[in-house]
């Protein structure tokens, strides 16, 4: 698959982010592998439940827009990763994705974004 496919996904990740659709963020996600989350300020979350639960209550609630720009893709093997900046009210973060490949579907396995350092 290619680089291509990989930014798709991604951009999936974040066109569910933005709409606030929890349907289209559990899609997202991957069923088969272990996966993680790390959202800003918050502790690590590990398993399908907790992640899960999390966005449940972040796309319920007022969270301002999010866009991403500067997506940058690796794959290796099975494993694919997407490093970025988002962008929420002003504030730019950067942001690590990591996939994995489930058939011919790239499928999130972590999450994590932080805020960019200073300077």
């Amino acid at each position: 698959m290619s680089e291509a496919a990989l930014l798709f996904a991604n951009e999936a990740f974040y066109a569910a982010f933005a709409r606030r659709d929890l349907e289209a963020m559990d899609e997202v996600w991957s069923r088969n592998a272990a996966i993680a989350c790390i959202h800003p300020g918050w502790d690590l979350l590990v398993g399908r439940e907790m992640v899960m639960a999390t966005w449940r209550a972040i796309l319920s609630g007022p969270q301002p827009p999010i866009t991403f720009d500067n997506a940058q893709a690796v794959i290796w093997g099975e494993t694919g990763m997407v490093v970025c900046h988002e962008h929420v009210e002003g504030q730019a973060l950067v942001a690590s994705n990591l996939f994995v490949r489930e058939g011919k579907i790239w499928k999130m396995v972590h999450h994590q974004s932080g805020p960019l350092p200073v300077g």
